[in-house]
């Protein structure tokens, strides 16, 4: 069973460049509240290593790539993420981790819901006690 979700967008182009536009009726799993970004992470560096109780996220790595690493609590699978017009779902009570990052890796995260310190569960044990398992 694959656990990474991707939604492909739409792209927009020709000789000047490529346009990727996201919206509301872009099919996203989730109204948009929040925007942030990655950027200038060393490639030893690994980030993530936790899940949220109910926010939803949506991972697309604009430029450079990073490995995804995501848990259900019964699967891991790793993805390399590394296109700019292909999300990554993310959705609650998904244990990620992001490892491999090329030096201009820049990672896009849409968010459904504002950063709520609450809603991070950081400890692997306690995301398997949380899912009952």
């Amino acid at each position: 069973m694959k656990i990474g979700k991707t939604y492909n967008f739409s792209t927009h182009g020709d000789h000047r460049g490529t346009l990727v536009a996201v919206d509301k009726y872009s099919g996203l799993p989730f109204e948009l509240r929040r925007i942030y970004y990655i950027f200038g992470t060393e490639k030893t560096s690994s980030r993530g290593h936790h899940a949220h109780k109910e926010l939803h996220q949506l991972a697309i790595c604009l430029s450079g790539s990073c490995t995804m690493v995501l848990d259900n609590g019964f699967e891991r699978e790793s993805i390399l993420i590394d296109s700019p017009h292909v999300g990554i779902d993310l959705p609650p009570m998904l244990w990620h981790e992001m490892h491999d990052f090329s030096d201009d890796c820049i990672l896009l995260v849409l968010a459904s819901d504002y950063f709520n310190e609450g809603d991070y569960i950081r400890d692997y044990q306690e995301f398997k006690n949380f899912i009952n398992i």
